[in-house]
């Protein structure tokens, strides 16, 4: 047998074998990497539809908490396993799109390193103050910070996070001046303003039971429409034509994964997604609704935010190390 015959049987052969294994994917339990500890929206997300997708699988998606580094050491994680389908990541917007712009260097590039599976929930930030601040809506926030000095104090979930940029495109449109406290996550920024230390920030809609408490008063809402969860609240887009924040989350797999692969993931997503009982704890636990994107527009989505996040973050001077 020719050198030659045996590298063409040696294809062949893998081949077959690569093609036996994508028949029968997924045959093991099916790793959901999430980028933030236990309890966050992110983290039900991937629980909710993790448990739904284990069901149409027929295989196990466990879920596992890697938090830091505003999600880059979870996104690493998947970027360096193996490209087989078993090793997935619930990839936030601000990880794929905000962090190449605020880290001098990343361990990996979310364009090249990953690709992108389906879209699986979207949900929009709060514009919400401590009730204790003379305040009923946008314009009268707005008013009250031009004229307070020195500059009210306004939490986020730390530097370069939405939060963090949500209230500083706010600040550059409507020419007002707050000073930015970060904190770990937006847990400890929405106790930080429900306790008064801070007077506002962009809260998630899981702070609902806060806001409805009056712990939190809410004042205007980051989607291009009126968020579901809170209908009586203006856009801030009403009042500043073009200011949109909405906040997705999606599934990813490393490069190279097989498009059988990634096929199968999303048809199992799309199924997910529109059972009813899915989104009723979905927005029952986090606040969030189903969103589903063709790859088409999900590939459009992640250029557009890359793009509106790299501008933000270069306009305000922003860099973590």
């Amino acid at each position: 047998m020719t050198a030659n015959l045996k590298r063409l049987l040696a294809a062949c052969l893998l081949a077959l074998a690569s093609s036996a294994a994508l028949a029968q994917y997924p045959s093991r339990p099916i790793k959901l990497i999430v980028p933030i500890p236990a309890g966050g929206a992110p983290d039900i997300a991937a629980r909710v539809v993790g448990q739904k997708l284990s069901e149409l699988l027929g295989a196990p998606v466990v879920v596992e908490n890697h938090a830091g580094s505003n999600g880059n050491i979870a996104g690493d994680m998947v970027a360096k396993a193996p490209p087989d389908g078993y090793t997935l990541l619930l990839g936030q917007d601000s990880l794929i799109a905000i962090n190449p712009h605020l880290y001098a260097k990343m361990p990996f590039d979310p364009l090249k390193d990953l690709v992108p599976v389906a879209t699986l929930v979207a949900n929009q930030f709060v514009l919400a103050v401590n009730p204790s601040l003379p305040v009923r809506n946008l314009q009268e926030f707005v008013e009250y910070a031009r004229r307070t000095v020195p500059p009210l104090p306004y939490a986020s979930g730390g530097n370069g996070s939405q939060h963090h940029l949500s209230m500083e495109i706010l600040k550059l449109r409507a020419g007002i001046d707050l000073l930015h406290v970060p904190f770990k996550g937006g847990t400890p920024a929405t106790m930080a303003t429900v306790a008064g230390d801070t007077a506002a920030m962009f809260a998630g809609t899981s702070s609902k039971p806060q806001i409805k408490a009056g712990k939190l008063r809410a004042l205007a809402a980051t989607g291009a429409q009126r968020s579901p969860e809170f209908p009586e609240l203006p856009t801030i887009g009403e009042f500043y034509p073009g200011y949109e924040v909405t906040i997705w989350l999606a599934l990813f797999a490393p490069a190279g994964t097989p498009e059988a692969v990634l096929v199968r993931l999303r048809a199992a997503v799309e199924k997910a997604l529109a059972a009813p009982e899915v989104a009723q704890r979905l927005n029952a636990a986090g606040g969030v609704e189903p969103f589903t994107t063709t790859p088409d527009e999900f590939a459009a989505l992640i250029r557009s935010d890359y793009d509106k996040y790299g501008k933000i973050v270069k306009a305000i001077g922003v860099k973590v190390d």
